[in-house]
């Protein structure tokens, strides 16, 4: 029936835009353009919506597949970018919970042993670090000043279309720009903060996936500010709940959307955009073009001819680094949270806070020295059946620490490295998880290639640093369009790796391309 499916499906051969990849990005996108009228294509080479933000089922366990929290989603009183985009831009169907804490650190290090559960709201945070490390409280409020400032300044760039009047900046966010070229431990030096301090204000590096000295500091700021003034929450029903609320809200608006067809060329004739053809041999008209995919995978595999990509633009992919890679183990147990001792959602667990030393472990073929784990039922007890808990442990990887596994060798390989992180969390928390295990599914960066289609499985975009971070990202708007028609969005575009991050740039791109549209037909009546 499927293949029969396959073989009738029809697609039109002229659109206004269309977008390659039914990840966040894309779907968000695809969502806006079809809202406002666009006559908008979204093609996935999967079967399913959401790329990472999906969930799988196994036994009697339905996992999530990546996503541990979203922030900048916020409570309906405060509502964050995310929330107003679910609810007000697009009204989705799609229920989501608040996580109960905001994290608790673990270091297990005998020299730094460290155990401490941090609340949301900036106040009740900032006094848990107090009272943790007395005397800390100035630095930490002033670390926070600049955060909400930065915030502020991007705010404003975003509304100038990354057109800022310098004017404006000098006068309203000198500290933005005083703080914009450095890495988060310099500022963090400058602002004298005790180092037991940092150990607990920085246990949120991990999701950007560089060490505190190469982590851009406006980028961190506005990162762990959000998190902790508008909390976090996760989907009811897992990532796949609200992907296929995008689905049905971009087919009530009239877009079309078909799964199982892969773009194999986006099609360009001196340097703009004039179509795409997909796996089956489809050859579709369009002058514009939101690809979801990465610019790397872009300029390199599906533009045609090659000739097209200017020369500037390989070199831009090339200086810039590829992000991390994952290692993940879901856990479907048959105990509840209440007999495994566990009472927190979010686990950080380390050896130590030496962020350099973690990140180098990552490119180590062996069990890393840090992971981020989460236990589901304590934001949504009734998510997996009655006596049973679901938790899964991440941790990360540099893409090259696999490439040497051999494929007779990597069960092996992938099932050791996921008993010694269950060691490492039972060790750090005490709870008898391997006692208790009734589904264990790992997913290894082979995994992730092969579901995405991701080089090399990387789960993040590029390596965020100060001189490929926001601010850069931002102010290029509108410079960095090396062929006309053609724009990126999600993960590898200006607002760097993560869930929201990937839908806000994807709706920032939604409104670029909306404005193209405007001033052609502007010029076609003029």
């Amino acid at each position: 029936m499927e293949k029969q499916i396959l073989e009738e499906q029809k697609i039109d051969n002229q659109y206004d835009v269309v977008v390659i990849g039914a990840g966040n990005g894309g779907l968000t996108a695809a969502a806006k353009l079809a809202k406002e009228g666009a006559k908008v294509l979204l093609l996935e080479q999967h079967n399913l919506p959401g790329g990472f933000a999906t969930s799988f089922v196994r036994g009697r366990f339905e996992f999530e597949a990546s996503l541990h929290e979203l922030a900048d989603y916020g409570p309906k009183s405060d509502k964050g970018g995310i929330r107003k985009l679910f609810e007000d831009q697009f009204h989705l169907d799609a229920e989501f919970i608040r996580i109960p804490e905001a994290y608790k650190l673990i270091l297990t290090d005998p020299k730094y042993k460290m155990n401490i559960t941090l609340p949301f709201g900036l106040e009740k945070y900032i006094d848990a670090i107090e009272k943790e490390v007395p005397g800390s409280r100035e630095s930490i409020t002033k670390f926070f000043e600049l955060a909400k400032e930065i915030r502020a300044a991007f705010r404003y760039i975003a509304s100038t279309h990354g057109k800022p009047d310098q004017g404006v900046l000098m006068k309203e966010y000198t500290n933005f720009l005083k703080t914009a070229a450095y890495s988060a431990k310099e500022v963090e030096d400058a602002l004298g903060i005790p180092e037991d301090a940092r150990k607990i204000l920085n246990a949120y590096w991990c999701y950007l996936g560089l060490p505190m000295s190469r982590i851009n500091f406006t980028l961190f700021a506005s990162m762990v500010l959000v998190y902790i003034t508008k909390g976090a929450y996760i989907p009811r029903y897992r990532s796949h709940g609200y992907t296929a609320a995008f689905d049905t809200k971009i087919r009530e608006y009239g877009g079309d959307i078909f799964y199982n067809t892969k773009t194999e060329k986006i099609l360009v004739k001196n340097r703009q955009v004039v179509g795409i053809e997909t796996s089956k041999g489809d050859k579709i008209t369009t002058s514009h073009i939101i690809c979801n995919a990465s610019p790397t995978l872009a300029y390199n595999q599906l533009i045609f001819p090659k000739s097209e990509v200017p020369e500037f633009a390989y070199k831009e992919v090339n200086a810039r680094i590829q992000g991390l890679t994952g290692f993940c183990v879901f856990l479907g147990l048959d105990a509840t949270v209440e007999e495994l001792g566990l009472r927190e959602y979010s686990y950080f667990i380390m050896d130590d806070m030496d962020t350099e030393a973690v990140y180098e472990s990552w490119k180590k073929l062996e069990a890393p020295r840090g992971q981020a784990t989460v236990v589901i039922n304590n934001a949504i007890p009734d998510c997996s059946p009655p006596g049973t808990t679901m938790m899964y442990i991440t941790t990360l990887f540099h893409p090259d620490a696999w490439k040497e596994v051999k494929p007779q060798d990597y069960v092996e390989v992938k099932n050791k490295i996921a008993e010694k992180l269950i060691d490492h969390f039972e060790e750090a928390t005490g709870a008898p998880v391997k006692d208790h295990i009734e589904e264990i599914e790992i997913a290894t960066p082979e995994t992730y290639a092969r579901y995405t289609g991701t080089y090399k499985g990387i789960i993040y975009g590029y390596e965020p640093e100060s001189w490929d971070s926001l601010v850069p990202r931002l102010m290029s708007m509108g410079k960095d369009q090396y062929i006309i028609g053609l724009r990126f969005a999600g993960g590898f575009g200006r607002r760097a790796h993560g869930y929201s991050s990937s839908m806000s740039d994807g709706y920032t791109v939604a409104l670029l391309t909306l404005q193209d549209i405007k001033k052609e037909v502007n010029q076609i009546y003029e």
